[in-house]
């Protein structure tokens, strides 16, 4: 699924994050940037050690904030690491909007033209996918309401489960702009 908001492109697609060959793709990532399991884990995993290096060196990172590293042997020029919210701690609604939007601030001061997000704190993390689409959609679509240069902006979900979730809320936050 995709729709064109201003210059931009929203896409939706199932598969795997390690695969994209968007300029940069969003890792869900802990304070410490110890990218040991989970898409952290796969990305480091594929994209080679050089993540977690290069990531050792910028920690820590504040929970809704975003740090930027190169991608090693990835399809995509650059990770973004975002410190999505553990269930449970507070705040938790505010702290995906800010590490959603930090994404997307990182990207546009990186002068990138693409970005690809997962759903941020799904995992380990606890935090529920419908609340995560709602929130990342809703902070994409004010984003665009102002000047970027982001053309495209996608966001890849690993299972149907995910890909599903996305689509409604997304349905249901661009009603009448697609």
């Amino acid at each position: 699924m995709q729709l064109k908001v201003h210059n931009t492109v929203i896409e939706l697609v199932q598969g795997d994050i390690t695969e994209m060959a968007t300029d940069a793709i969003v890792n869900a990532a802990n304070s410490e940037l110890l990218h040991g399991g989970g898409v952290a884990g796969a990305i480091v995993w594929k994209g080679g050690h050089i993540i977690q290096e290069e990531s050792d060196r910028i920690a820590p990172v504040a929970v809704g904030h975003a740090a930027i590293t190169g991608a090693g042997n990835l399809k995509c020029r650059y990770v973004i690491h975002a410190v999505g919210p553990r269930m449970g701690e507070g705040d938790e609604d505010m702290k995906l909007k800010n590490a959603t939007l930090n994404s997307l601030k990182l990207a546009d001061e990186q002068a990138l033209g693409s970005i690809c997000f997962c759903a941020i704190s799904t995992g380990i993390f606890g935090y529920p996918m419908d609340r995560c689409a709602d929130i990342m959609l809703k902070t994409v679509k004010g984003y665009l309401s102002s000047m970027t240069g982001l053309k495209r902006i996608v966001f890849c979900l690993y299972d149907k489960m995910g890909y599903d979730t996305f689509e409604t809320a997304m349905k249901n936050v661009f009603i009448g702009m697609a």
